[in-house]
């Protein structure tokens, strides 16, 4: 591991620590060297809050006065070059007298890509980029995708048995997976700014779609369920305070692809969907899913008329069949996790 290696992994754990929290804004982490010696850290804790570079800058004049002077500065994204709710990062980074900047990833927009690499090279400063990119990358996967193309990336969780089975043909699916699975789904929930579940699923299942753990989690997805119909009075969805269930149901790629397109402008950059088998079936169907997360429990429960991970329509040909990339599996508690991404149909 390489010098630069190491202190871009430190600025990626700090940038971790927002998870869930900077939404519709990129996770960012930061830290200032000198010397080999870290003298400041920062890191972007939500929207509208400052960004991870002068965050850092002002750890190290707290810390460390007059040493920022001929420092190094590791971010995990190219810094911002234009006023939004914040002044540009770059003009702080200019004034603080930093004398190189290592950079994790460029951003992703078209409009800024590159920008703050040109501006900060032209008052002198040295630059340095795509150091951890993949990790970088990965980090902020939903928001470089809704960046570029103004809609919400999307992310089908299923949990399923080892024979493809998620409920039993009257409906039961508690519990299919293991308590460290559904605690994982927490953590998708977190990730999410909206999470979505067919009719039956929210009738049978009675899911609150809501962040429990940790308690008293501040941001709360928006809950979307895919129905006609109205839920019952008695659903907790309807009772319990949180975010007002929206009833949606778009059918067909078009459909689909214009209610991703609203949602985007409405800021809502990842989309949760979390079954049953025919909303799997519809959203990938409608080729509008970017990635799966299927947890596979170590049971067989068998039984030709139980619920399938994913129904629809019947294909006619093998061919058919949706090719993933990416494969990962890992280890759950009993279960496995397997991830992979969705290619483009």
């Amino acid at each position: 591991m390489t010098e630069d290696e190491k202190y871009m992994g430190l600025a990626l754990s700090l940038a971790r620590r927002a998870f869930g929290m900077t939404s519709p804004n990129p996770m960012v982490g930061a830290v200032v060297v000198k010397n080999d010696v870290v003298i400041g850290r920062g890191y972007h804790h939500q929207a509208g809050q400052p960004h991870a570079e002068p965050m850092a800058i002002a750890d190290s004049e707290k810390k460390h006065p007059g040493e920022v002077q001929g420092s190094t500065l590791y971010v995990t994204l190219e810094p911002c070059t234009t006023y939004g709710r914040t002044p540009p990062c770059s003009e702080k980074i200019i004034a603080s007298g930093i004398k190189r900047v290592v950079i994790g990833t460029l951003d992703t927009n078209p409009k800024h890509a590159g920008a703050a690499v040109s501006i900060l090279r032209k008052y002198g400063i040295q630059v340095d980029c795509n150091v951890l990119e993949d990790k970088c990358r990965a980090l902020n996967e939903s928001f470089f995708w809704w960046i570029t193309k103004k809609r919400p990336f999307v992310l089908l969780k299923m949990a399923m048995t080892l024979d493809g089975k998620i409920a039993t043909q009257n409906g039961d699916a508690k519990w299919v997976s293991c308590a460290a699975s559904r605690q994982m789904v927490q953590k998708m929930r977190r990730w999410a700014d909206a999470v979505m579940v067919g009719g039956n699923t929210a009738r049978l299942d009675n899911p609150s779609l809501l962040v429990r753990s940790p308690a008293n989690w501040r941001r709360q997805p928006r809950r979307l369920i895919w129905t006609s119909k109205p839920l019952p009075e008695e659903c907790a969805m309807l009772n319990d305070g949180g975010p007002a269930p929206e009833i949606v149901k778009p059918i067909g790629q078009a459909q689909w692809l214009a209610f991703l397109d609203k949602l985007g402008a409405e800021n809502v950059t990842a989309l949760l969907l979390e079954g049953g088998g025919e909303l799997a079936a519809a959203a990938l169907q409608a080729g509008i899913v970017n990635k799966v997360a299927f947890f596979i429990a170590p049971k067989l429960l068998c039984g030709r008329d139980s619920k399938v991970v994913v129904a629809g329509e019947n294909p006619a040909l093998m061919s058919e069949a949706l090719k993933l990339a990416n494969v990962k599996v890992q280890k759950i508690g009993d279960d496995l996790l397997l991830t992979a991404d969705v290619e483009s149909q």
